[in-house]
């Protein structure tokens, strides 16, 4: 009998202590005193029973339990609840920080460490920047006199709406079939690449500032996209009315009138409006939001004045006391570019902040413009493509609709079609910085070519590391501490000597 009362006690103590059953509300819902937590109490009281801090869980649900009575009662029960031969480790489980589960785990505490690291870091910065060279700020920040010498380019951007104008006047004749199609084709040459050779040659005969130009040069080729889409679009209306004409059938993914008719107020709200590619009509929001439209503009002027400041303060010293990147000591040179890489990244991302998200959400807003879908989250691409992909999705849409698919349906390889689209890319890019330097260094070119192989290696780590991240940090390397403060400095340095040598002459 004694025996048997033996294991009749251990075999309770088991009972209550076990992983394998569901407690009773006296030995888990009445530990809090809750009526609503008598059930998801329990279950978690067993689940965690096995785990370190279900000691924990035991002695506040002690503290916290008011009746004296149940206090007893908890007490009693937890005589059984963590027997030495209760097992401690009952489940597979990884570490927290391991790679198979750091994406399933919430990381708001590293989160919120970042964020005083940064605080704390960039405090010291700016008071060691203070300390050495004032406030660099000067009265013009915003605004000078010497502005005024510019007005050249503000002309030349104020004339090229003639370009639209002109793209109406061939699309309109062709609409009445007075001229045959090759002819609208090359006019539509003529015009685009006027677009942008006009204020090409504008900046470089006139010694404008850099902000003006690359202003100038960043409308003319907005311009020049909008109107190869309006010609693109509408050579391809006038084939499928065509092909209507003739009873052939119409793919239901295309949305158009029929007769095709070309209407001057569809190209003018196409040109202001946040878009790179022309359709008849665009999805429309119900009213503008003034009050939401005002504290955007508050954003907008604030974080101008955010990146202006970190240009003037930090770049600025930055770069005026370095070398020469591929001259000179490479450590050195390598320090001067980590120095710059911070507030680079500080003013880029703040300019993509400032363009992407205010300026066209903004405009978006004014002319109800519905598709705001101006990026998407680039700053979790996993690969170089996935960047250029996300990052900039007017220009991207563009890419695809009049250049990637097209070389496809004319049977070029996709490998081909990506490198010409990565061409025109770079090509824009040399045109818009090197032109307002008046630099034909083909930095910004090859910087942009560079991305190719980078595609290829970065997809070939996505295919061998699945759900992993390490293309996504060779990308933030190598645009934020690598490929832009080095561009910055080369383009820096080679407008310098520029300068100096007009100086001597």
């Amino acid at each position: 009998m004694e025996n048997s009362d033996q294991r009749q006690t251990i075999a309770t103590a088991i009972n209550h202590s076990t992983v394998r059953r569901r407690p009773t509300a006296t030995s888990a819902g009445r530990l809090y005193n809750s009526p609503e937590s008598t059930d998801s109490s329990g279950e978690d009281l067993v689940k965690d029973s096995g785990s370190d801090d279900f000691m924990d869980t035991v002695d506040s649900a002690v503290a916290y339990s008011q009746p004296p009575q149940k206090h007893e009662t908890a007490t009693s029960n937890l005589e059984f609840a963590y027997r030495p031969s209760v097992p401690a480790h009952r489940r597979v489980k990884e570490s927290p920080l391991s790679s198979d589960s750091i994406f399933r785990q919430s990381h708001a505490g590293l989160f919120n460490l970042c964020i005083v690291v940064l605080v704390a870091v960039n405090s010291r910065l700016i008071i060691e920047n203070l300390m050495k060279y004032g406030l660099l700020i000067k009265s013009g920040f915003w605004f000078s006199s010497s502005s005024l010498s510019d007005w050249p380019l503000f002309m030349c951007c104020l004339s090229l709406v003639v370009f639209p104008f002109t793209a109406f006047i061939v699309e309109k004749l062709a609409q009445w079939k007075c001229i045959p199609e090759s002819v609208v084709v090359l006019l539509h040459i003529i015009i685009t690449s006027a677009s942008v050779l006009y204020p090409v040659l504008v900046i470089l005969r006139c010694d404008s500032a850099f902000v003006s130009g690359v202003t100038l040069m960043l409308f003319s080729c907005v311009v020049w996209l909008k109107l190869v889409s309006y010609a693109h679009t509408n050579y391809d209306m006038r084939q499928l009315t065509k092909s209507i004409e003739k009873g052939e059938a119409v793919p239901n993914t295309v949305n158009m009138e029929y007769p095709y008719s070309v209407r001057f107020k569809s190209l003018a709200y196409f040109m202001v409006a946040p878009t790179l590619c022309y359709q008849l009509s665009y999805p429309r929001t119900p009213y503008i939001r003034k009050g939401w439209v005002f504290r955007q503009l508050v954003k907008l002027i604030v974080f101008t004045g955010v990146m202006g400041f970190i240009i003037e303060q930090y770049i600025n010293p930055i770069v005026q006391n370095s070398q020469h990147p591929f001259k000179g000591d490479l450590l050195y040179a390598i320090e001067r570019v980590l120095k710059l890489s911070v507030p680079n990244l500080y003013v880029w991302l703040c300019m993509f902040y400032c363009f992407f998200h205010l300026w066209l959400n903004i405009l978006a807003e004014l002319l109800r413009f519905g598709d705001r879908e101006f990026y998407k989250d680039w700053w979790n691409a996993k690969t170089v493509e996935d960047y250029w992909r996300m990052w900039n999705m007017p220009v991207h849409k563009w890419m695809i609709r009049h250049l990637y698919f097209p070389c496809l349906r004319h049977g070029i390889p996709k490998a081909v079609a990506l490198l010409i689209a990565f061409l025109v890319s770079a090509l824009f890019h040399e045109l818009c910085i090197a032109v307002p330097c008046h630099i034909f260094k083909l930095w910004a070119f090859g910087g942009i070519m560079f991305q190719v192989p980078l595609v290829l290696i970065t997809h070939y780590l996505q295919e061998k590391f699945r759900n992993s991240m390490v293309g996504n940090m060779i990308f933030w390397f190598i645009f934020s501490i690598l490929g832009q403060p080095m561009c910055v400095l080369l383009y820096y340095h080679d407008l310098m000597n520029r300068k100096s040598k007009l100086d001597q002459s």
